[in-house]
């Protein structure tokens, strides 16, 4: 098993990247597991190990994201490349790097309690560059649209979370982050950002792929 992250923040989990990579599996039912996301994503990693022989992770840090991620990002030109066999280990450099003590992450927190991995940065060993003195200070921030999610998820009981996003009235959450997302921070928001992005080497060379390949 080969995960390809990349180095960002996320708005219920402080940063993501090659253990959170498998939430995706779980399809429709991973928008029920956001109260207890932390707790999932680690039992997620376990059963990864259970079922893989080897599990390795490549994370792509050329172009990092800071805030409101994983939809909402500010982007940061930072060129570096991680790349581990031990899926908290890489978590927890990321996490260090951005600006964040691991061990105060929950899921990395708990990937190491239960031994899945090493997230201490004092014990993790690094070939190549010295990161410790590598500190992006990245903050955590949200959107309107997430401070309405963690409400739900987190100040509401789950008889509640559950009749609004489990039942026949659940499409209205599609649609007001779709309002959100789709129509008012892309369009007022996002394009400006992309447009500068474009202008990067990296912007440059997904440019020339796209061209080359019409």
């Amino acid at each position: 098993m080969i995960h390809l992250p990349t180095m960002k923040m996320h708005v219920f989990t402080t940063t993501t990247g090659a253990i959170k990579n498998y939430f995706g599996m779980l399809q429709t039912v991973r928008h029920f597991a956001h109260r207890h996301i932390h707790e999932t994503i680690v039992d997620l990693l376990t059963i990864q190990k259970e079922i893989h022989p080897g599990i390795f992770a490549v994370m792509d840090g050329t172009v990092v994201g800071s805030g409101s991620g994983p939809r909402a990002m500010e982007w940061h030109e930072k060129n570096y490349l991680l790349a581990s066999g031990d899926c908290v280990a890489i978590d927890a450099a990321a996490a260090k790097m951005m600006g964040f003590d691991p061990l105060k992450i929950p899921y990395l927190r708990l990937a190491q309690e239960q031994d899945l991995g090493v997230a201490d940065p004092k014990k993790i060993k690094v070939v190549g560059e010295d990161i410790e003195k590598i500190n992006f200070h990245f903050k955590k921030a949200d959107t309107f649209a997430s401070r309405g999610q963690k409400f739900i998820y987190h100040h509401t009981p789950p008889w509640f979370e559950k009749l609004l996003l489990q039942t026949i009235i659940a499409p209205w959450s599609y649609m007001a982050s779709n309002l959100y997302h789709d129509t008012y921070w892309y369009n007022f928001v996002g394009k400006k950002r992309i447009k500068a992005y474009m202008d990067t080497q990296w912007g440059k060379l997904f440019n020339k792929y796209l061209y080359q390949s019409q």
